[in-house]
């Protein structure tokens, strides 16, 4: 085993599926948000609102520079940002830290998912949230594609079932199968 990188769209169930899988594996589980969150003593929206999305962005890849070249060899799950395969550098790093997986779902059933949350997420801050679900998705397709080693669909999977799958790419069952 190594470390399991779960990429994807806000609201496809990044943190869930990674707590989850960790707890049933017994094995460290890192989000980067969590993270970039304690290292700044801020909340994403605060970083946000006090330096701005090229800042937040810079901190994403300055957290997969220090990962990438740290010797930790534990195994892990780790669930980013869904901004950060944006980067195509982050991208790169991604790969080199460990196996990728795009938990990936469509507009309907992230929208249904989104609905009515607070407002912590300041790329869908304000009006029109279907609006810039259906904007952010197109644009960060194909770099959540390109960072991929497999692709999974969750919208019409339970818990269990992801899991199962996870857990079938992490112990290598999974080898040459993209899109599950």
């Amino acid at each position: 085993m190594e470390k399991l990188i779960l990429e994807g769209f806000m609201g496809s169930g990044k943190s869930t599926y990674g707590r989850e899988l960790a707890k049933n594996l017994l094995i460290k589980f890192t989000d980067t948000d969590c993270e970039i969150e304690k290292k700044n003593q801020k909340t994403i929206a605060n970083i946000f609102e006090l330096y701005g999305e090229e800042a937040f962005r810079n901190m994403e890849t300055d957290y997969l520079l220090e990962k990438s070249a740290s010797l930790d060899k534990v195994e892990e799950i780790i669930s980013i940002g869904g901004g950060m395969p944006v980067r195509s550098e982050n991208r790169e790093l991604m790969k080199k830290i460990g196996t990728v997986v795009y938990l990936k779902a469509e507009a309907d059933f992230l929208k249904k998912r989104l609905r009515g949350k607070d407002n912590s997420r300041p790329m869908l801050a304000g009006d029109n949230k279907d609006e810039k679900i259906d904007r952010l998705l197109e644009e960060r397709e194909d770099a959540y594609l390109d960072a991929a080693d497999y692709v999974l669909h969750i919208d019409k999977k339970d818990l269990d079932s992801v899991i199962n799958e996870l857990k079938g790419i992490l112990h290598g069952r999974r080898k040459g199968m993209r899109e599950l």
